[in-house]
This record gives C-alpha cells, sequence and structure tokens, in this order.
C-alpha cells in the first residue's frame, strides 16, 4: 500500500459554500486522514493522507468543490505521508 500526502490551498468562491464539510465527508468515505481549514486570505488548506489512487481523487474532488464552490485555482504539493493523523478533522 502506497500512502502519499498531499497540501491543498484551493482559492476562489470556497468559504461560506459548505467547502469544508464537504471535504471532510468526501474524505472520510474514502477512508482518508488529515484536516481541512479556511484561511485568512479566503483560500482554503487542506491535507490529505492516504492511499495514492484515493488522495489523487480527492485532490481531483477540489478542483470541483461543493455544488456553489468556484475554484478559480489549486496548489498541490505532494509529499510523503508523515502519519500524524487519526482521523480527518475540521480545523477552526
Amino acid at each position: 500500500m502506497d500512502t502519499i500526502r498531499a497540501h491543498v490551498i484551493v482559492s476562489g468562491r470556497v468559504q461560506g459554500v459548505f467547502f469544508r464539510s464537504n471535504a471532510k465527508k468526501q474524505a472520510v468515505i474514502r477512508g482518508l486522514t488529515g484536516f481541512v481549514r479556511n484561511m485568512p486570505d479566503r483560500r482554503v488548506e487542506v491535507v490529505f493522507e492516504g492511499e495514492k489512487e484515493v488522495v489523487e481523487s480527492m485532490v481531483d474532488w477540489c478542483k470541483r468543490g461543493p455544488e456553489f464552490a468556484f475554484v478559480e485555482h489549486m496548489d498541490v504539493e505532494w509529499l510523503k505521508a508523515t502519519k500524524e493523523f487519526t482521523a480527518f478533522d475540521i480545523r477552526y
């Protein structure tokens, strides 16, 4: 099992559209760990860890986001998994 980590920064209309709650729901369904949080500059930061194909599918989901989101730009940094997370959380 090849586990990886994706550090994602999403910009656009991504706050106030349930991006965090939907990202958590999708990550939990996929069995991923990590976190999602709103950033002060109106972007959203997400970290996913898990099996490579599953993390890639979650990064693809972030390109669209939930129904009312409009993703203008997304940066992804691919890293080795640190396995520091035990669940997927929304950080405030």
